[in-house]
């Protein structure tokens, strides 16, 4: 059974909600989720278009087992409440709250989402963009600890960073390094998923993959992409190798075995492994059965 936890997140496309065509064929996609968007890929005057379409391609199903996030315009625009009107009644997996800097920004939504009677299975995830949200990155991760924020995950909005910071978005994004982790660490902290920022260069298919391997390196669940041909390299670096789940069933197994319960640290073909070795190769493998599932 897939859990929210061993769910996999390794390719999270946003699909503009303007556009019917790309709505429809996202059904065919081979992604694990996917970000109906209303805000940044919308034109201010296609954004009543973009919400009865989002609506309808929601409520028509069709998915499959892809996770379906709504990300709304901000409370402040004028587009913000009726997006959040529409995203709650539609009742998607989550919806994509952007501009999130502090815990109030996010407290706000959820508490609109809550009035409305939204089902408890519809989570919030949060946009990390803006400087103040890099700061208070470990307070916004918190909030998780209480179940009416209904805070399930970050996305990273690098582009928005860039923007706001002045930083550049260069091979090696270091720059960004540590607002990145930072993020890791505060989502992994509080139970959170966390995904990485978008890959601009639709033509340079080596940066991609090599962005998208940091990415796996630095603990993301997965990355955030702008077209499907991103899609298979995408879901490749983020899927554990057939090594890589053989082993965590091998250290798995070995500690098992009756002689082993009480230990916390024993040998598997010749390598010092310890207990906490198996917790990270249960969710290793738990992700890889969910991949092998579909």
């Amino acid at each position: 059974m897939t859990t929210a936890a061993s769910r996999p997140r390794r390719s999270v496309l946003y699909m503009p909600g303007s556009n019917a065509r790309a709505l429809e064929k996202a059904r065919t996609l081979d992604v694990d989720a996917l970000i109906l968007d209303l805000e940044d890929a919308v034109a201010p005057d296609a954004k009543d278009v973009a919400r009865q379409q989002v609506r309808d391609a929601v409520a028509g199903g069709g998915y499959g087992h892809r996770e379906l996030v709504i990300r709304i315009n901000s409370l402040a625009t004028p587009w913000g409440a009726d997006d959040l009107a529409m995203a709650v009644a539609a009742a998607p997996d989550a919806i994509l709250v952007p501009k999130v800097s502090t815990p109030a920004d996010l407290e706000r939504v959820a508490h609109q989402v809550n009035g409305a009677r939204a089902p408890a299975r519809v989570a919030l995830w949060a946009m990390m963009e803006t400087p103040l949200a890099m700061l208070n990155a470990r307070d916004i991760a918190a909030s998780a600890k209480n179940p009416e924020t209904r805070l399930a995950g970050f996305v990273m909005g690098t582009n928005d960073l860039a923007k706001e910071t002045g930083a550049r978005l260069v091979p090696g994004r270091a720059p960004m390094r540590p607002w990145l982790m930072t993020c890791v660490a505060a989502a992994r902290a509080h139970g959170l998923a966390i995904v990485d920022g978008v890959f601009n260069g639709l033509d340079d298919a080596d940066g991609f993959e090599a962005e998208c391997r940091e990415g796996a390196e630095m603990g993301m669940d997965g990355k955030t992409l702008i077209h499907p041909k991103q899609v298979a390299p995408c879901n490749a670096a983020f899927s554990p190798s057939e090594a890589e789940v053989a082993w965590a069933r091998k250290i798995i197994a070995e500690f098992e075995k009756p002689e082993n319960a009480q230990k916390g640290a024993i040998q598997v073909e010749g390598k010092m492994v310890e207990r906490l070795h198996a917790e990270m190769g249960a969710k290793l493998v738990a992700i890889a059965d969910a991949i092998a599932s579909r």
